[in-house]
């Protein structure tokens, strides 16, 4: 099996018209945004406040320490079979299930699950579980020391600075479906929240841990949610992106994410496998480069963009976070379009091979390369109308009536230029 692109897996290009996917998209965004501009004059959402309440005995149950529970064993037993298979299974993605299930049904896996039953990466947290142990270790002589409050403004920085990590093994590291690669990065990543949370306390898991603020981010666009009361609801998905608390850090890790997708879009083409394999820097050295030139691409974009957002509102005082939540259904929208074939393919064989069928084959894709171009295009423009439209919705809160439009003409350029480069992936 060939690793260029993801861990395990590869993608090819997709017989796709690009007048008409430029011109569908363009007109999608441009017919959204008018709309928006003449019938929407009022904000609508209303974030952690809306939904209805499921019943009481499914909350119970949802909320139950018995199920808490099971859900964290249930993710520790997950990832002491992955370290297992590492250490004692057989070498290589055909015959060992751990890359498949690291790159696979972790972290393309979350996406859906996490839009289905909302923050399943802490529900499931390993480290979690991991660290609730420590109420069986042995007491100690003095007590221990309570945990020392992270700081307010590094927000979910850490977590931006891990997912990027994880990124850079997933796209860019050599032998990164090797079991040493994998087993040193889930060693450290162990060790490295355990001491965080045994500083910090458990909320280190929550602005620290990749995976967890992934997941949790992706859940805001789930329909199900919790009101600012607690109870477990039924929402519209506008309703709980807009509930995106502004933290520090929400913009670097959207543009992560983003960045890391738009990489993995192009990291396969021809002409950027062998300027990778000729560069005098070595390939890993300029594949780290791309990705991070990527990531920075679409970080700087942004800040342009809230620049401008911030001469056309001088009383916007944070305007980089202020729309920064309109960003996850565009992130949302890339992980569909570039993920999708790599779940629905390489998920099941790696399911075949942990119970035990060797060198399992890949199922055949369930969409034809046409089906699954206008799956992926559809996917992409769906993510940047959402934006458009959690992006209009916060702007007609935050601007005069007379400049709602105007203001956030910035976002609206930007959100072309994001979605025109993320269809010029698909089809280059």
């Amino acid at each position: 099996m060939t690793a260029l692109a993801h861990g395990v897996g590869t993608q090819h290009d997709l017989p796709i018209s690009p007048f008409y996917a430029y011109a569908g998209a363009f007109a999608a965004l441009l017919v959204s945004f008018l709309a928006l501009g003449l019938l929407w004059s009022d904000s609508r959402f209303r974030g952690d406040r809306s939904g209805r309440p499921l019943p009481a005995a499914l909350q119970r149950l949802a909320d139950a320490r018995a199920t808490r529970t099971a859900l964290r064993a249930l993710g520790a037993a997950g990832l002491l079979a992955v370290v297992l298979a590492l250490l004692l299974g057989p070498a290589g993605p055909e015959h060992n299930p751990a890359p498949g299930a690291v790159y696979v049904l972790l972290w393309v896996g979350l996406v859906p699950a996490s839009l289905l039953l909302g923050p399943v990466g802490r529900l499931c947290s390993p480290l979690r579980a991991l660290y609730s142990l420590r109420s069986l270790l042995p007491a100690r002589r003095r007590p221990p020391r309570p945990p020392r409050p992270l700081p307010a403004g590094l927000g979910i920085r850490p977590a931006a600075a891990g997912l990027l990590v994880f990124t850079w093994l997933e796209l860019v590291a050599p032998e990164r479906a090797s079991a040493t690669a994998l087993l040193v990065f889930l060693a450290a990543h162990t060790a490295v929240h355990l001491l965080g949370a045994a500083r910090h306390g458990p909320e280190w898991f929550a602005r620290a841990d990749p995976f967890e603020v992934y997941s949790a981010l992706l859940a805001r666009l789930s329909p199900l949610g919790r009101r600012a009361d607690g109870r477990l609801v039924l929402r519209n998905p506008l309703h709980g992106l807009d509930s995106t608390p502004p933290v520090p850090g929400l913009v670097a890790t959207v543009c992560v994410l983003l960045g890391s997708t738009a990489y993995d879009g192009f990291s396969d083409s021809p002409r950027w496998i062998a300027a990778v394999q000729t560069s005098p820097l070595g390939r890993t050295a300029a594949a780290t480069l791309g990705l991070l030139a990527a990531v920075a691409l679409v970080a700087v974009l942004y800040c342009l963009s809230a620049g401008a957002l911030r001469l056309l509102n001088r009383r916007i005082d944070h305007p980089l976070t202020a729309f920064a939540h309109s960003l996850l259904p565009i992130a949302l929208g890339y992980l569909v379009a570039h993920y999708f074939s790599l779940f629905v393919t390489e998920g099941p064989r790696t399911v075949m091979v942990a119970l035990g069928t060797d060198n399992a084959a890949a199922p055949a894709p369930p969409l034809t390369p046409g089906g699954l171009a206008a799956l992926q295009v559809t996917a992409i423009v769906t993510g940047h109308v959402l934006g458009v439209v959690a992006a209009h919705d916060r702007a007609v809160r935050l601007f005069p009536p007379a400049r709602a439009v105007a203001g956030q003409l910035p976002l609206f350029v930007l959100m072309i230029a994001y979605t025109l480069g993320g269809i010029g992936l698909l089809i280059a």
